[in-house]
């Protein structure tokens, strides 16, 4: 017999004989169902029955009201089943069935789940034989197999391990082959640049502004005024700028000139995750024809980085700035997290990637 079973949540959930689960004052699904309630989580135990069926426990704490059509039908308020077990269940349709989760064992069967709990609900054929209804949530599902071979389970991108080995050569050999390529860029036409910001969101401000080229000049390093913004708590204990320090800095507007001619004077803009500091720099300009031309100029050095890393060191998940610069072995220059020490660690990471990348 289990003493404990591991739900596809990743819960691991006890055996509890009835009494015990009487104690615990843990409900069946057939007392949920006669007081019109539904589990809102995974169950807290379960009941391996002589017949091999299992029988879960749900915790009364989560549970919700159920929904009408679990209880409640105009023409068939009252039409129930009781199973051998001696549980009861609710007649209803395909079409509602479906709405709260349960299935037929051949349906669940073609999701790739099999049934090990009783039927929760029932419905008829024309002839009257019966329809038993399974809840999706407490099938167990069946290991995937590979979509290109078929023949072993799936280990990573819906591949096995050895199409997902093969798989991964080719990526790698391509993605070796992108980043050896010469582009024959000028180092100051190239420009890297971060910015610091007062939040998340699109509403929030620019703090600061940090601009170098290929060769590692300081084009631009400034802290900025936001306009509206008074505080920011949260990204203040990030990147340390408080609101005393751009006190005197000067607003976004007074440096939109010098920003668009250091813009229209380089070929590629590179950030690390360039997608955030665009959408903040984008409103130095007024016309959206403006906002694309600068957009083209664009590129991401954090995929670049992910892509590198998906094909070298497939186990590794995280892809921050410091963890491509711990991965290649590059020291931070300043303190991390300030605009100008992030924007020095972008241009070496990118360096990093594309060795010949610049014209020398």
């Amino acid at each position: 017999m289990k003493t404990d079973m591991k739900l596809r949540s990743g819960a691991t959930i006890p055996h509890l004989s009835p009494a015990d689960a009487e104690r615990k004052n843990y409900l069946t699904r057939d007392v949920l169902n006669r007081m019109h309630l539904m589990p809102v989580g995974d169950p807290a135990a379960f009941l391996e029955n002589e017949d091999g069926s299992i029988t879960y426990f749900f915790d009364p704490t989560r549970v919700a009201e159920a929904p009408p059509e679990l209880w409640y039908a105009p023409t068939q308020k009252s039409e129930t089943m009781t199973l051998d077990s001696g549980v009861e269940i609710v007649r209803m349709s395909t079409k509602r069935a479906a709405a709260c989760g349960f299935y037929t064992v051949e349906r669940l069967s073609q999701m790739n789940y099999d049934v090990i709990e009783e039927p929760v609900a029932y419905t008829l054929r024309s002839d009257k034989s019966v329809i038993y209804f399974y809840d999706k949530k407490t099938a167990i599902r069946r290991p995937l197999m590979c979509v290109h071979c078929g023949k072993d389970v799936r280990y990573r991108r819906k591949l096995c391990q050895n199409c997902f080995a093969e798989d991964l050569a080719i990526r790698r050999a391509e993605g070796d082959l992108h980043r050896a390529e010469h582009y024959h860029m000028k180092r100051d036409r190239v420009l890297f640049f971060d910015l610091e910001l007062t939040g998340v969101y699109t509403h929030d401000e620019i703090l600061s502004i940090s601009i170098t080229n290929g060769y590692g000049c300081v084009v631009m390093n400034t802290l900025v005024k936001p306009d509206h913004k008074k505080k920011w708590k949260q990204t203040e204990k990030i990147h340390g700028i408080t609101p005393e320090m751009v006190a005197d800095a000067p607003h976004l507007n007074d440096l939109v000139p010098e920003l668009k001619r250091i813009f229209a004077a380089a070929d590629v803009l590179i950030a690390y995750g360039v997608s955030t500091d665009y959408s903040h720099i984008k409103y130095i300009y007024e016309t959206e024809a403006e906002r694309e031309a600068l957009h083209k100029k664009t590129r991401c050095a954090s995929i670049e980085f992910v892509r590198y890393q998906s094909e070298h060191y497939p186990d590794l998940v995280h892809a921050s700035l410091s963890d491509a610069m711990a991965l290649l072995g590059i020291e931070w220059d300043g303190v991390a997290h300030t605009s100008i020490a992030d924007t020095i660690g972008c241009a070496k990471v990118w360096e990093k990637l594309f060795p010949n990348y610049y014209e020398d």
